[in-house]
């Protein structure tokens, strides 16, 4: 039954020469990789907005400004991210090019940063998806949690789970029906501001103090909330192998096409708030107002909050493209857990899979899927990353020399500048509101990272032999071992047991642990009529336990290994026909073997028996 389950949710196997078919062309990829950036449309110019106007201060007039920061920052991390596609063709972006060219300590922190990044996006995105639900369906005010659990689990993990083509076919035209409407409603709202009667630019929308401190980092720090609207630009560049041939050609091409749609709709979207004078609104989006705002609650409205919310919902699926194959090349250089960098029964990195949705998971309880206090995380790491990849390329322009490496290098050095810049701004601005969590978090990240790697290290260490001493090794003596076979009756499980201790080779002893003398008696005499010529040994046990007096009896076999090189526990276990028969039926074989494994030079050899009926 599980097996009929798992092959209708997860699909058939894929052979590994089936590899090819799961690469994407530039239409799908432009989906699959770009709904994390696109759709931050649907909340970044907004957070600029809730910073300025929570303030209580006039400072309205500044959104603007704020932007077109944004975009030009956009701009600058766009041409950086085409540099690194192009310098790094195998994938793992920002990680990848800093262990290539700044050395270990730089590529951890952005493996780091990018862990956080990626795992924070599903968090969001959900989120975000939820509230443009909500702000169109108001009685579903209050099953916000539900409702994100069962998109994260019941589809976004699932789907994912059954590989990237099957992701690409199920997410492509979500995205591209959001892009449409998007542009639609922009063209629609600029059409109207410029033939109505209304103001081009609200009154209320100029409303600016003068500049002082407190005004100066209020703005800062609606900068640093509107660069949210950048995540996502770095996946094209982690993922440069998934694309059809030839690969770095196409990734560019998409970064390029994906931030002149993103810098459109910023500035579109932008343009209309100013002009209508939006505010935040409780359990409404901003959006949703802007599409009541243009198209009235007339189908064009709920068009807009429906794209909306499953392009918010496929933005994390951008972290499924992007996390597991970064955590499969950090696990090849042993950073994390090998396990992270098999390849599934569908071709994907199913482990990472699995584990990037339980820990979005646990963001989105911990934090009742609040996208203000989730988002107070978000753009530090994405930013420390833009930072290292790019300050990554500086060193290596500069080091290769190549054909116009001057350029490359004052691109690249130019935008790590302005990315520091912003990792300083968010970091102070945004401190106390979360941003302090991502840099313990990081350091704590790395501190794992190096101790998983030292564990690796140690266990190759101790594990490598030379074939001269491997061949030597062998040849140096022969191996003694003894193996014990635990007896509680004489039945066809003890014989099939005793039969297999004796193809193994060594000293065969059967062992019977007694509760009294009588029983001891009884099963001695048995033991002797056999005839089978194996010694038993008898053990008294006074508190009428099995356990504790075997392991007694190995510990005193184990103080003699001069005799015995391996000691070897034959233990039985029962293969029942039905499931439900193991209940009926004592552990006691489960807990020998759970324990007898931590011993040295202890093999535990487990014999199932399977009943016929």
């Amino acid at each position: 039954m599980f097996g009929y389950i798992h092959r209708f949710l997860i699909g058939r196997p894929l052979r590994t020469e089936e590899e090819s078919g799961e690469r994407l062309p530039k239409w799908k990829a432009l989906s699959i990789f770009s709904s994390d950036a696109l759709s931050s449309v649907g909340y970044g110019p907004e957070q600029i907005v809730v910073t300025l106007v929570y303030s209580g201060m006039l400072v309205y007039g500044y959104f603007g400004y704020a932007s077109i920061a944004v975009v030009a920052l956009l701009a600058i991390v766009t041409l950086s991210y085409a540099q690194v596609a192009r310098a790094n063709p195998g994938g793992g972006g920002s990680y990848s090019i800093a262990m290539q060219n700044l050395g270990e300590r730089w590529a951890l922190i952005a493996g780091a940063a990018l862990f956080a990044d990626y795992v924070l996006t599903v968090a969001v995105s959900i989120a975000a998806g939820t509230q443009a639900l909500v702000s169109a369906f108001p009685a579903l005010i209050g099953k916000e949690i539900a409702i994100d659990l069962v998109i994260l689990f019941g589809i976004l993990m699932l789907v994912n789970l059954r590989g990237i083509r099957e992701s690409s076919n199920v997410f492509v035209w979500p995205t591209y029906f959001f892009i449409a409407g998007i542009l639609i409603m922009i063209g629609t709202g600029i059409y109207n501001a410029f033939t109505g009667t209304a103001p081009l630019i609200a009154a209320g929308s100029l409303a600016r103090q003068q500049a002082d401190w407190a005004v100066i980092i209020l703005a800062l720090r609606a900068f640093a909330n509107g660069c949210s609207s950048m995540t996502g630009v770095e996946a094209i560049s982690n993922g440069v192998p998934m694309f059809h041939k030839p690969e770095v050609s196409n990734a560019i091409k998409t970064t390029y096409l994906m931030s002149a749609l993103l810098g459109m709709m910023i500035l579109g979207i932008s343009f209309l708030f100013i002009h209508y004078h939006l505010l935040p609104g409780e359990n409404v989006t901003m959006l949703s107002l802007l599409a009541e705002n243009v198209f009235g609650r007339s189908w064009g409205y709920y068009y807009i909050q429906m794209t909306t919310m499953l392009i918010l919902y496929l933005a994390a699926n951008t972290s499924y493209n992007g996390l597991p194959p970064l955590l499969s090349i950090m696990a090849r250089d042993s950073y994390v857990p090998r396990y992270l960098g098999a390849r599934g029964e569908r071709l994907g990195y199913s482990n990472g899979i699995l584990l990037l949705s339980l820990i979005a998971g646990l963001l989105i309880i911990v934090f009742d899927g609040n996208v203000e206090h989730l988002i107070s995380l978000y753009a530090i790491g994405v930013f420390l990353s833009f930072t290292i990849a790019q300050s990554s390329l500086v060193v290596k322009w500069t080091r290769e020399r190549g054909k116009g490496w001057i350029s490359r290098t004052a691109i690249n050095g130019f935008g790590a500048c302005v990315t520091g810049i912003v990792v300083i701004i968010i970091g102070v601005t945004k401190f106390f509101h979360g941003a302090w969590i991502v840099m313990v978090f990081i350091p704590a990240m790395i501190y794992i990272f190096k101790t998983i790697h030292q564990h690796y290290r140690n266990t190759a260490q101790q594990l490598y032999m030379s074939p001269q001493d491997f061949s030597e090794y062998l040849e140096a003596r022969q191996v003694r071992s003894l193996i014990v076979v635990p007896v509680s009756g004489i039945t066809k499980v003890l014989a099939e047991s005793l039969r297999y201790a004796q193809a193994m080779g060594g000293d065969v002893v059967a062992l019977h642990i007694y509760t009294d003398e009588l029983e001891r008696e009884k099963f001695e005499e048995k033991w002797r009529n056999l005839n089978v010529g194996i010694e038993l040994q008898v053990l008294y046990s006074p508190y009428r336990s099995i356990v504790q007096p075997l392991l007694g009896y190995v510990s005193e076999l184990e103080m003699h290994k001069c005799i015995y090189d391996y000691i070897t526990i034959v233990i039985p276990e029962f293969e029942t026909k039905k499931w439900w028969h193991r209940f009926l039926h004592n552990q006691t074989g489960w807990i020998l073997r759970t324990l007898l494994i931590l011993r040295e030079n202890v093999v535990v050899s487990t014999l199932p028996y399977h009943f016929k009926r």
